[in-house]
């Protein structure tokens, strides 16, 4: 799902943000599902804490962390937006790239600065760098005090509780044994839990967990665990409660979306099931996989109103043998045809992916596959990057890393590029143009204008007029770049 992983070296010629602190006003929305069982180890309102959570990653890992502080709000817990107010901060984190977990390790060990100065700070590393390092980070940061994997967050409450209180109240929390929650539960999807939620306009909603496909280069089966997928009736009735509470748009999330399955329903059921809830404006998913784009998931893309007509579509090589060393399970040429059925279905869909410079063995003819496939598709927008090898993945444990990391840099220059230049002259053809723009907020830069996502997910900044925040607006284009629409209401 949403980047993807094995990799050093990211460029994103759509918009990404790499930390997202969770900011909620700490009451518990009402959900169709029964609360969660309150965990074992007393009254949780007896040792009730401030919990600040910071998330790192892509959009599964806010999902998960919206998971967590309801959680803990269920349990009597209180999360905050600030950390001067916290007296718990929990750190959810990726370990799809290296550089992810460096930056994690050097935000625990500013952490540990404010620790020294407060010392009954708890400190929490939870997610994939959790799952993955376990060990290794306690060795690093030997300072945390509790540690959790992506299918222990039940075990938050009872945690803290074990931190702060029970039979060794009295024994200081720098003398104590970090909480440790590290086991894959294969069963455990969350189902009862409703989620906290940063208010918005847009919500994220995990359909699936895990991940079953084992390409060499990804870690997420082994910090994940094995593919489920929840409900499809209780994902509708979760759309419909979104809805309710003013979201405009949902983006389902999974690690291959699109292999979501359930008592005989498919994803493209699903997709036509949720798009027909009433009020919903706009319906995205992420991050799909090629193999499992089946007919149904493109007639749901084409015929639902409410489906957006972009898709995220990961490529990671244009060379067949480079995806059979990846195990990708499609080759360069179904890709190619793929992509001819979507256009052919959709004529105005946008395509954004994924591709991966410097794969071990890589060759420079099948370097230059890759970049003739991107000059051929001409996606709208890429996340680029050179691979770095992962530890304890299949490639790491069986393929040699063996492309020189200046001919890596080389190589992923040249389709930064190319990506530039293509992205630039998609969008030139928009100027004249008039498109539907969900409003999002105030630019960053001009107060005076507003930004939005059109239905291809591209960022269009125009001024302000009588428009509000969560509408709906028709935006002329007379101006663009290569990541930006720039235009005026009609």
């Amino acid at each position: 799902m949403g980047l993807p992983p094995s990799l050093h070296e990211h460029v994103n010629t759509m918009k990404n943000e790499t930390l997202f602190p969770l900011y909620n006003k700490g009451e518990q929305i009402d959900t169709p599902h029964p609360p969660p069982q309150k965990p074992q180890g007393g009254p949780q309102q007896a040792h009730a804490r401030r919990v600040y959570i910071e998330t790192y990653g892509c959009q599964m890992n806010v999902s998960d962390s919206e998971l967590m502080a309801g959680i803990l709000t269920q349990s009597g817990h209180q999360t905050v937006t600030h950390i001067d107010d916290a007296d718990v901060v929990l750190v959810n984190t990726c370990a799809i790239r290296e550089n992810a977990e460096t930056k994690v390790i050097n935000r625990l060990k500013h952490l540990n600065h404010r620790k020294r100065r407060q010392p009954e700070l708890i400190i929490g590393v939870c997610g994939c760098m959790a799952q993955h390092l376990r060990d290794r980070l306690l060795d690093a940061a030997p300072y945390v005090d509790l540690v959790m994997g992506p299918d222990a967050y039940r075990n938050l409450p009872v945690a803290l509780d074990s931190l702060t209180g029970g039979l060794e109240a009295h024994v200081s929390l720098k003398d104590r044994d970090p909480f440790l929650g590290l086991r894959l539960d294969k069963s455990e999807d969350y189902a009862d839990i409703a989620p906290i939620r940063k208010e918005g306009i847009r919500a994220w909603l995990t359909i699936q967990r895990g991940c079953d496909k084992m390409c060499t280069f990804c870690i997420v089966p082994f910090v994940r665990g094995r593919e489920r997928s929840l409900p499809l009736k209780l994902l509708v009735e979760d759309v419909e409660k979104l809805v309710d509470q003013g979201f405009k748009e949902v983006v389902l999330l999974g690690q291959t979306v699109n292999s979501y399955r359930d008592n005989g329903s498919n994803f493209g059921d699903l997709l036509y099931a949720v798009g027909e809830v009433n009020g919903l404006e706009r319906l995205r998913f992420t991050s799909p996989h090629p193999a499992d784009a089946t007919e149904s998931m493109i007639d749901a893309m084409a015929s639902s109103p409410t489906v957006c007509k972009h898709l995220h579509l990961p490529l990671q090589s244009g060379s067949t043998p480079v995806l059979e060393r990846m195990r990708r399970t499609y080759t360069a040429e179904e890709y190619r045809d793929l992509v001819m059925k979507l256009r052919e279905r959709i004529p105005d869909i946008a395509l954004s992916t994924d591709v991966i410079v410097g794969f071990c063995g890589e060759t420079e003819a099948e370097f230059m596959q890759t970049y003739q496939m991107m000059a051929d598709i001409r996606y709208d927008s890429a996340f680029m990057f050179k691979y770095s090898e992962r530890e304890g993945t299949l490639a790491h444990k069986a393929l040699p890393d063996d492309v020189p990391e200046a001919e890596k840099g080389e190589r992923l220059k040249q389709i930064i590029e190319l990506q530039e230049q293509i992205s630039a002259e998609i969008n030139t053809t928009a100027v004249g143009d008039t498109v539907a723009v969900l409003v999002e907020g105030e630019s960053r830069r001009e107060t005076d204008k507003y930004y939005g996502k059109t239905d291809g997910f591209k960022t269009a900044v125009f001024p302000k007029a009588d428009s509000q925040i969560g509408e709906v607006v028709n935006v002329r284009i007379h101006n663009t770049t290569a990541h930006t629409l720039i235009g005026q209401i009609v």
